[in-house]
């Protein structure tokens, strides 16, 4: 049958639905194989070229899918011709360099004398490919939600320890997780790719900022770091700024504070040092984070740890100071558009 000419006869005419069925196993990609009870293929349609330039009447499974998927089929198509229960197999096949994956539903057709077999292949290579990188997606989110609970878990136990009453827990508590979720907003928007320290710190600086003071003062260079040390770094910008806000020089509304990202050296490695300087309005006063504080465990300990780097945070009369120095390993200097 010509399926290139237009439909003859009635719409649903037996000839016009056999011109319809060709064109839509075309268009679908969708292939026939017809066996009879030797598993000898008497009929196929639609073949892709690569099976269709091995295919002979009356040839086997093994000459079209190669010896090995030739046995694990011959096995497979004898238990539903034995049985009339329909299977399903996949099956890998190289073609022109490029590995293919095809799915075969077979079943058994005819009467007890005149058993054969009916199997409708179509490939499934994308299909297969995204479901590998769905379960790898899926595997890794699985990763850093495990991860970002282990560090909620570690604020609200260090959080717990620092204070004396409730309210107090839930207000810094509160405030941490709010930190950690700005982050983790800007680690979301990039697909899981890290942050800009510019909008990282903006993102922490936002709520606490007096609208008076100008604009945020952030210098230096924009890294792009991971998510691991975008989230740690946001922790040790939320501690700076919230007693900032609370005891320095963001409550008096000024703005003499920097944030500076410069190159640097960890041992042989390269790096970056982000640095906080903050002018208290007394030039006297010694500040002092309370020496079990969280902010400061968060500043000394947890974050420079948590990024392979090392901090040091020194308090002097009129001033605080933070620096914290981030090896390669957990930073990128791009080039934005």
């Amino acid at each position: 049958m010509n399926t290139t000419e237009p439909l003859s006869g009635m719409p649903l005419a037996f000839e016009g639905k056999a011109a319809m069925m060709e064109r839509a196993l075309g268009s679908a990609g969708i292939s026939i194989l017809c066996q009879d009870a030797r598993l000898s293929i008497f009929y196929a349609e639609n073949l892709p070229p690569h099976f269709a330039a091995l295919f002979v009447p009356g040839g086997s499974d093994a000459a079209l899918f190669g010896d090995a998927h030739g046995r694990y089929l011959t096995a497979l198509k004898h238990k539903v011709l034995d049985t009339g229960i329909p299977n399903n197999a996949e099956v890998e096949i190289d073609v022109d360099g490029e590995r293919r994956t095809y799915e075969l539903k077979i079943q058994r057709t005819g009467g007890r004398s005149t058993y054969g077999l009916l199997s409708v292949m179509t490939e499934i290579t994308e299909s297969r490919h995204r479901e590998k990188v769905l379960k790898s997606l899926l595997r890794e989110l699985s990763h850093r939600s495990k991860n970002l609970l282990a560090i909620i878990q570690g604020i609200a136990t260090q959080t717990a320890r620092n204070t004396l009453s409730l309210d107090s827990f839930l207000l810094k508590f509160r405030g941490r997780l709010q930190s950690l979720s700005n982050s983790q907003d800007l680690i979301t928007d990039s697909s899981w790719r890290g942050a800009f320290l510019f909008e990282l710190a903006e993102k922490q600086f936002a709520p606490y900022w007096p609208e008076t003071a100008g604009s945020m003062p952030i210098y230096g260079i924009n890294a792009h770091l991971t998510p691991n040390a975008a989230v740690h770094l946001g922790l040790a910008l939320h501690e700076l700024i919230v007693n900032s806000a609370s005891y320095g020089a963001i409550s008096g509304g000024a703005a003499s504070i920097t944030l500076n990202c410069r190159q640097a050296m960890l041992g042989d490695r390269r790096a970056i040092e982000v640095a906080w300087a903050e002018v208290l309005r007394d030039q006297l006063e010694v500040h002092e984070f309370s020496d079990n504080s969280f902010g400061r465990t968060v500043l000394e300990r947890v974050v420079p740890s948590s990024v392979n780097g090392k901090a040091e945070l020194n308090l002097v009369p009129g001033r605080i100071e933070y620096r914290l120095t981030i090896p390669e390993t957990e930073f990128e200097i791009l080039k934005r558009a």
